[in-house]
């Protein structure tokens, strides 16, 4: 009934062509044009290259954490479960807390989001972590309240949390702290993000192939 590509190398094959061609990287290094090309291919929106802001060399800061086996902290299971595990180049463990024990009660004792103090369970971990955010502006907020209180820095933050209230707000207040603190980062500004764009950031930090 329609005439459409059904071979999937052949659609893999002309999706990152088109995203080639219709993606400006011209002022990125090769490594964030990887990622933005990964980025674009996600969501379908040549023009989020403009927003897109790289701190820190944190393709490689979070490519090489990977490869030594970090662990990766993510704020939702959307995107636990986006990232790819096939990439990943240590069978790197991928985490989300907020369905642990103790969270649900601990968010209304404090007056906050079950994301927010989901984050707080990654205290021990986050050194040397990659982590991926993107749903939940008060989790990337809680980050960096708990960095600015004395945890360790994670290797590099993926931030792409989306939406009205606080998502352009968290990414800026990443961007003014973290660039201060020397922590890598990659942060599309704005209200812009989601689930599928923090997991394809991880998903292009790993292993490396055609597209």
């Amino acid at each position: 009934m329609f005439d459409y590509i059904r071979d999937p190398a052949e659609i893999h094959k002309r999706s990152f062509e088109t995203v080639r061609a219709e993606t400006d990287v011209s002022g990125l290094s090769a490594d964030e044009a990887a990622v933005a090309v990964r980025l674009v291919h996600a969501c379908g929106m040549p023009d989020i290259v403009e927003d897109l802001v790289f701190s820190g060399a944190p393709a490689g800061a979070g490519r090489t954490a990977l490869i030594e086996g970090a662990a990766i902290y993510t704020d939702v299971e959307m995107v636990r479960h986006g990232i790819i595990r096939a990439r990943l180049p240590a069978d790197n463990p991928v985490l989300c807390t907020l369905h642990e024990s103790g969270v649900k009660e601990r968010a209304a004792d404090e007056r906050t989001t079950r994301s927010a103090a989901a984050v707080d369970l990654w205290r021990e971990g986050l050194k040397g972590s990659v982590v991926a955010i993107g749903n939940a502006p008060t989790a990337l907020f809680r980050l960096l309240e708990i960095i600015y209180d004395g945890a360790a820095p994670p290797a590099m933050i993926a931030a792409f949390p989306v939406g009205f209230v606080g998502a352009a707000e968290s990414k800026q207040a990443l961007i003014d702290f973290a660039a201060a603190k020397a922590i890598p980062f990659i942060a599309l500004k704005g209200r812009l993000g989601g689930s599928a764009l923090a997991a394809a950031c991880v998903n292009a930090l790993g292993k490396r192939e055609g597209g």
